[in-house]
C-alpha cells in the first residue's frame, strides 16, 4: 500500500532507507529525528512502545534499508515490525 494512498491509522508497509537529519528546527523540540526516505516522501519513525525522541534501537537502523509495517499518524510512521533488507 503507498502512503500517499493510507488515511491515517491505516496499516501499510514501506520500503526504504533510515536516515538521521534535524527535525523542528527553530522550535523548542528541535532534535535529530530518525527518518525513513521512500520515493514518495521521508517519514519520521517512531516504534510503537518507543521513546518519540530518543530510541536506541532506532538510531541502529540509520544507514540500513529496511521494510516496515506500521501506521502513519500525522507524519510519523508508529512501526509494529521492520527487517533490514541490505
Amino acid at each position: 500500500m503507498k502512503p500517499e494512498n493510507s488515511e491515517a491509522g491505516d496499516a501499510m508497509e514501506l520500503r526504504g532507507k533510515v536516515i538521521k537529519r534535524p527535525f523542528g528546527l527553530g522550535s523548542k523540540s528541535e532534535y535529530n529525528a530518525v527518518m525513513l526516505a521512500t520515493p514518495e516522501g521521508t517519514y519520521r519513525l517512531r516504534r510503537a512502545g518507543g521513546h518519540p525522541f530518543t530510541d536506541p534501537e532506532l538510531d541502529r537502523l540509520v544507514g540500513q534499508e529496511i521494510v516496515l509495517k506500521g501506521i502513519l499518524h500525522q507524519g510519523t510512521v508508529i512501526m509494529d515490525s521492520w527487517e533490514a533488507t541490505n
